[in-house]
């Protein structure tokens, strides 16, 4: 008679959170007891958390790039917000060897046309444009106001509760669940809260009075910042001025305008917490908890103020540090103390889930680290190329308007050391060096004090050796 196969150990699912421009102080774990988040900072005392994990690019579609296909923007060449992912790069279902999972792709791409996403995953679920999101509005009496198809950022902002974006992923992801309980499965839901605008069905969930304004909103930039960033800071200031919607749900100009949309802001962090606990809970009450590996990230920051900025764009830790929370069955939960790049985010995934590191992907595993290990004293490198294409005031009084034009066409590369020095060398604006241990707020620019020479050039060329490695041949500007 022949024996039966031994049961085989069920492979772990993985779920993947990705909101949209959420700052690491929303959560309890990074310092943001303030904010109502009571479902995150659950997961974060049952997770590894590190506490300095940095995204490739800060911006939309160059960040979501990497996490997808595990490379830099400028390999990908995914170097502008809107861009498309060439589909020579394989994402995260296709650099898969084990086709035995279930996949599932919910909410904001932004990876170009949904052809990519819907070959990559076996599952599609949108929320942006003429959507299954839209379907779902019109199913409950709404009509579309945009000529393309589809709702507008502003209008579903206005939606109660039952009808929101986050409610409706936490409805789908939680029938996916349901679904394929049975089968090892992978799930992103990339919610696009709560990225501007700043204004949803939970805006008063915070008391005003008990916002925390950024200490730096009041600390004016000098001339040893970078012109881009003078240049952001006046044309948002000036959107504002022209605009009472913009001033109110997108950009402000007083620190009462800032308490107002970070007010708001913390609102769409409550909403996305809210949908993920309840995500959560479906894996408890299907029994996959102990089966499933639950990530949770951002592909950038928001300044939200501080610096007297709003959005992402720039170089600021507000931008360019995001939360980064991994969920393991039996692992116990740790704190990861030095800086981690996004860039090794598949490569360690696919180590938790016993899949080799795929070809295409430059990073590393972290499992070791998460295991207890030491973590290697190792640089993280971020990029930024040109994006920011607002109208150049022919009246400005900051600078010249060809200096002007050179700065809205600068690119950066920066390193941040294991030791705590943050340096950004540009081709074609002031180059930074903050000491990120003695003014982690990044309010007094080193980089031209002769004093820090060594530190300089020690960073410089580790800049240096990661374009080597990387084939980045961006040439900075190194005086």
């Amino acid at each position: 008679m022949t024996s039966q196969p031994a049961h085989l150990p069920r492979k772990r699912n993985l779920i993947v959170f990705l909101p949209d421009q959420q700052r690491t102080d929303t959560i309890a774990c990074y310092g943001g007891g303030w904010a109502h988040s009571p479902n995150l900072g659950k997961l974060a005392s049952e997770s590894v958390v590190f506490d300095r994990a940095y995204v490739t690019q800060p911006v939309c579609s160059p960040s979501r790039a990497s996490l997808m296909s595990g490379l830099w923007p400028h390999t990908t060449g995914c170097t502008q917000n809107g861009s498309a992912l060439n589909p020579q790069f394989r994402v995260l279902p296709q650099l898969l060897e084990d086709n035995g999972y279930r996949t599932a792709y919910m909410g904001k791409w932004h990876l170009g046309p949904e052809e990519l996403v819907r070959r990559a995953f076996q599952v599609r679920i949108s929320t942006q444009g003429d959507s299954g999101y839209s379907e779902f509005l019109v199913s409950n009496g709404l009509t579309p106001d945009r000529k393309e198809g589809g709702f507008s950022e502003l209008t579903v902002s206005n939606l109660p509760l039952e009808l929101s974006q986050p409610k409706f992923l936490e409805a789908r992801a939680c029938e996916f669940i349901e679904q394929h309980r049975r089968h090892p499965f992978i799930l992103v839901v990339a919610f696009v809260e709560p990225h501007s605008p700043y204004n949803g069905p939970l805006n008063d969930e915070h008391l005003q009075s008990g916002v925390e304004v950024d200490v730096t909103a009041s600390v004016p930039m000098d001339s040893n910042v970078p012109l881009r960033y003078r240049l952001i800071r006046e044309w948002q200031q000036e959107q504002a001025l022209s605009d009472p919607a913009i001033r109110e749900f997108y950009f402000g100009v007083t620190p009462a305008d800032y308490r107002s949309l970070k007010q708001k802001y913390l609102g769409l962090v409550t909403l996305v917490d809210q949908s993920i606990g309840a995500i959560l809970a479906c894996l408890e009450r299907t029994d996959l908890m102990e089966d499933t590996v639950v990530v949770h990230t951002s592909d950038h920051g928001d300044m939200l103020g501080a610096h007297q900025l709003f959005g992402k764009e720039v170089m600021f830790e507000e931008a360019v540090r995001v939360p980064y929370l991994i969920r393991l069955p039996g692992q116990r939960p740790i704190r990861v103390p030095r800086p981690v790049s996004h860039i090794d985010f598949i490569p360690t995934l696919f180590d938790l889930l016993d899949q080799p590191n795929p070809a295409q992907c430059v990073g590393k595993s972290l499992v070791s680290v998460i295991r207890g290990g030491a973590l290697p004293a190792e640089n993280v490198f971020i990029e930024w190329s040109p994006n920011w294409r607002a109208k150049i005031k022919k009246s400005t009084s900051l600078a010249s308007r060809h200096q002007i034009k050179r700065a809205i066409a600068e690119s950066t590369r920066t390193l941040i050391s294991p030791d705590g020095w943050k340096l950004s060398l540009r081709d074609k604006d002031l180059n930074e060096l903050y000491n990120l241990n003695e003014d982690p707020l990044e309010t007094r620019n080193l980089y031209y004090d002769g004093q820090y020479a060594a530190v300089i050039s020690r960073c410089s060329d580790g800049i240096r050796r990661w374009q080597q490695a990387t084939n980045d041949k961006l040439k900075l500007a190194y005086k």
